[in-house]
């Protein structure tokens, strides 16, 4: 890999998405430039000059790089990407170039990871009824109680975290203090046991979904983890399970989990993610019995920019030391 030197690098940072808080802040590129005053720092608050701005950059940090722009770039050496899903760069383009490709693993693990333990509480005493009795005055002890799901406690049941990567470790050290039962699934079966009874490989999901009382997805977007909560996997659940997704919304079929939640096959879910985001209006999600919508606010916390930032820092010091990066992608597994 042909490295650069400070004095010889340009970095271009262009992180824009509607929703403010996605958007970068001073820190990061104020910290790169301190750190390395001799670099060229570039950030452009929109894409509107990024077909210039990229045409000389050795490095670019950005969610997305179109296949037009990328065309542009032509010293490019390195794409980190500010997200932990890197499938809007797996085009032929770069998967070809040989260009490095990092991304944001880990930035996101603690608040996606407190996130999960509070829907998994949520679900487990009904908050979300709770909260729209109170909007209507009601006192509703007796109606919560006559659910089909009870109100009933988490330690003791068995949690299934399918995709076991930084998102479900944090996930696990926290559901082990509630003593619930964890068991990871990764595609390899491998993984750190420090907090799971056990890890199976995707072969062995069916088996663990069986015992299964809570599942946590968080699973990047793949050909193979389409769907991958489907009826006949609903069907094969225990009665009563309740779900989480909170990888991407492609890993479940909506309309089978509107189908389980509505016979009462599945006891609740909980969906932070969806195939179409913002989710329109007209999803049958809204409206689905014992279903808790949240607008993919998992990762959003107060720190997500500080933590960015120390992220890239030991990125661009290993960059020009000259030592291994870390969080390096690879395009064809899209992870």
């Amino acid at each position: 890999m042909n490295r650069t030197k400070p004095q010889d690098t340009k970095l271009v940072i262009c992180v824009w998405q509607p929703f403010t808080e996605w958007q970068a802040k001073p820190v990061l590129w104020e910290t790169l430039q301190q750190r390395w005053p001799e670099m060229r720092v570039v950030h452009l608050p929109t894409f509107d000059e990024l077909a210039a701005e990229i045409a000389d950059a050795d490095i670019f940090v950005g969610p997305s790089l179109r296949p037009e722009q990328f065309r542009l770039a032509k010293k490019l050496k390195w794409i980190h990407a500010t997200t932990a899903g890197v499938g809007q760069l797996a085009y032929p383009e770069i998967v070809n170039s040989g260009i490095v490709v990092t991304n944001a693993s880990g930035v996101f693990s603690v608040p996606m990871a407190e996130h999960t333990i509070g829907l998994i509480l949520a679900l487990a005493r009904n908050f979300p009824d709770t909260v729209r009795q109170q909007d209507e005055k009601v006192w509703s002890q007796q109606l919560l109680w006559d659910k089909p799901q009870h109100l009933t406690e988490v330690n003791g049941t068995t949690l299934v975290i399918v995709g076991y990567g930084s998102i479900g470790r944090e996930i696990a050290k926290r559901a082990r203090a509630l003593e619930m039962r964890v068991i990871g699934v990764t595609r390899s079966g491998q993984g750190d046991l420090t907090d799971v009874e056990r890890i199976v490989a995707m072969e062995k999901l069916d088996e663990v979904l069986a015992a299964a009382d809570y599942v946590v997805l968080s699973i990047p977007e793949t050909p193979q983890t389409r769907h991958l909560m489907n009826a006949e996997r609903f069907a094969r659940m225990k009665r009563g399970v309740r779900i989480i997704n909170l990888g991407r919304g492609s890993a479940i079929d909506d309309a089978a989990l509107v189908r389980a939640l509505e016979n009462g096959q599945v006891g609740g879910a909980a969906v932070d993610v969806a195939d179409v985001e913002p989710l329109p209006a007209v999803s049958p999600l809204w409206t689905a019995p014992n279903l808790f919508v949240t607008p993919h606010t998992s990762a959003i916390s107060s720190r997500l920019w500080p933590r960015e930032t120390e992220l890239l820092v030991q990125l661009v010091e290993r960059w020009f030391d000259g030592r291994e990066l870390f969080n390096v992608v690879d395009l064809t597994k899209g992870y």
